[in-house]
């Protein structure tokens, strides 16, 4: 069994591979990404790199890659190639930023750079599976029926960036390519993910609020929450990774969209001290926004902010989430784990 993960050496991707190949040690993995691996990416893979083939090129310009993947065999594929435009600086560049700055570039990758991996598929009998990661940006905030349950996959979709609009449409072009060429295809809605890999790349510069609160208290920082009140569904990388590998290995699906979240809403209160489980002289101090240092939304508690129903992957797979709690004392433990032997490394 080959898996091909697009996007593979970033956050959530790498996490997927690293899963599959330490799943089998019969497995093997091909990545494509524009990036190579970075030395955290291939210290995270050095157990398994004799089983992974990394491929440079552009998803958007088959000619740097098609031939190659043809050699490997591929029976899944993991489409997670993305950009993950972010907002940054002032309020009023948050309004514009950074989509201004290149926007068909953001429709090219994520929606055309989907296209080109589906033409590449559908050609390809070995391939039994295609998994696209799609995101909660795809969900609004509120709805006008919303009602306060955990939000389903048939729920209020209606994205306003770029970003959800694009992965949207690939969603819907996942969905008629498998009615048009009898892929079996699905599309996967991930939550708020944070974890181990997580950090800044080429094409994603932001990190949830379990990363920082981590980082910081692990790092001795004063946390300067703007509010302990704001909400989210935050899920660790390597239960995404879990869940995506028994979407891929399920006997049979019965829906073409699933999300993955933790199933619940843990506040920034919540976090912050499950962080004091482990860092006991820990300091927290509310702050106004022009001062806070992790700073939510406090209004935002439901739509794609609140929690993720999660009773189709439930139902069509094994696969069930961690307790936030023990979820993200595993991150803590793994950030420590990996300064410590990034430390020996460096000596």
């Amino acid at each position: 069994m080959t898996l091909l993960v697009t996007g593979g050496t970033g956050f959530v991707m790498s996490v997927v591979v690293r899963e599959w190949l330490d799943r089998d040690p019969a497995a093997r993995a091909v990545i494509l990404d524009r990036s190579g691996l970075d030395a955290m990416a291939e210290q995270y893979f050095a157990p398994v790199r004799d089983r992974l083939t990394v491929i440079t090129g552009d998803i958007c310009d088959p000619s740097q890659w098609s031939n190659a993947l043809d050699a490997h065999g591929i029976t899944a594929i993991v489409h997670g190639a993305t950009i993950t435009p972010i907002s940054r600086g002032s309020a009023a560049e948050a309004k514009r930023q950074p989509e201004a700055e290149d926007p068909a570039r953001i429709v090219d990758v994520n929606l055309m750079g989907t296209v080109r991996m589906l033409e590449w598929a559908r050609n390809k009998p070995s391939v039994k599976r295609f998994l696209y990661v799609s995101s909660g940006s795809v969900y609004r905030h509120h709805g006008p029926d919303w009602t306060g349950e955990p939000l389903p996959e048939d729920g209020y979709v209606a994205p306003l960036t770029l970003y959800g609009i694009s992965k949207f449409a690939s969603e819907m072009v996942v969905n008629r390519y498998a009615d048009l060429f009898g892929i079996s295809a699905l599309s996967v809605r991930l939550a708020s993910v944070y974890g181990p890999m997580d950090r800044a790349t080429e094409s994603r510069n932001f990190r949830h609020v379990p990363n920082r609160v981590a980082h910081m208290a692990l790092s001795g920082d004063v946390i300067r929450p703007n509010s302990l009140e704001s909400v989210g569904d935050y899920v660790h990388s390597g239960d995404v990774a879990k869940a995506v590998i028994a979407l891929i290995s399920a006997p049979r699906l019965r829906y073409r969209h699933y999300n993955i979240g933790s199933g619940r809403t843990s506040t920034t209160g919540d976090i912050v001290e499950w962080a004091r489980e482990r860092v006991p002289d820990l300091k927290v101090e509310v702050s106004p926004h022009e001062t806070a240092n992790v700073i939510q939304d406090a209004t935002l508690k439901d739509g794609m902010w609140g929690e993720y129903d999660l009773a189709r992957i439930e139902r069509d797979t094994d696969w069930r989430p961690r307790s936030g709690r023990d979820a993200f004392h595993d991150y803590m433990d793994w950030i420590v784990a990996n300064e410590a032997a990034a430390a020996k490394e460096g000596k």
